[in-house]
């Protein structure tokens, strides 16, 4: 059974908060903590509490989000930042995500779509609409920090495909013929080169490096 997530949603309209939560709280796996209507009370909530899931409005009265996400991403490393906008999120998706953000929510999408994005999330995945990619728009280019993985060796590089595939670290000693121990050691290896300090960072982060080289190589 899965971690129930803890959940803060900041926005402007009440009435699309309490929908919001009413959806992610349907199937027990999500768990909303509070509704925030400014910056600072939702970056406070979000440093004291550290929840797995912040859900934010693009634009609010004080500003845009650009203004505050990167700072609440440092008060809260561990959080997924899921921004909800009417923009066209091809164009905000790469700035959100070098300061921080996991993904974008169209307002106009489904609750299936936010829930399904909210599932990517929860095993390492980022997820975005195919209609992006069918009207031939790959809006992340070089991101910040995905050079990083570049520095990982062959069997760095290995390692962390099996995980993101979802293969127990025993099984990786086999196939790799050492130590479950060894395998402990490599993280730390890998998580220190990717500028992470925990699992599921180290899978975003390499998941978005293969997605992108994919389509490069495509």
């Amino acid at each position: 059974m899965m971690k129930v997530w803890q959940v803060v949603i900041v926005g402007c309209h009440p009435t699309s908060m309490l929908g919001t939560k009413l959806i992610l709280e349907e199937g027990g796996e999500l768990k909303v903590l509070g509704m925030y209507s400014t910056w600072n009370e939702g970056a406070s909530i979000v440093r004291e509490k550290n929840p797995e899931l912040v859900l934010a409005d693009y634009h609010m009265p004080e500003g845009n989000i650009e203004s505050v996400l990167l700072n609440m991403k440092k008060s809260s490393p561990n959080s997924h930042f899921v921004v909800m906008t009417d923009e066209d999120g091809r164009d905000l998706l790469q700035p959100l995500i070098e300061l921080g953000a996991s993904g974008i929510f169209s307002k106009g999408a489904s609750p299936h779509q936010l829930l399904q994005l909210i599932l990517g999330l929860r095993v390492g995945f980022l997820s975005m609409p195919l209609e992006w990619i069918e009207k031939g728009s790959w809006p992340i280019s070089t991101s910040k920090g995905l050079d990083d993985v570049l520095q990982l060796t062959q069997t760095e590089m290995f390692i962390m495909e099996r995980i993101v595939q979802g293969i127990t670290y025993d099984k990786i000693a086999l196939e790799i013929a050492v130590s479950r121990r060894s395998i402990d050691n490599y993280l730390r290896k890998i998580y220190v080169k990717l500028d992470v300090s925990t699992r599921a960072q180290a899978i975003e982060k390499f998941a978005l490096f293969s997605r992108q080289n994919r389509q490069i190589y495509a």
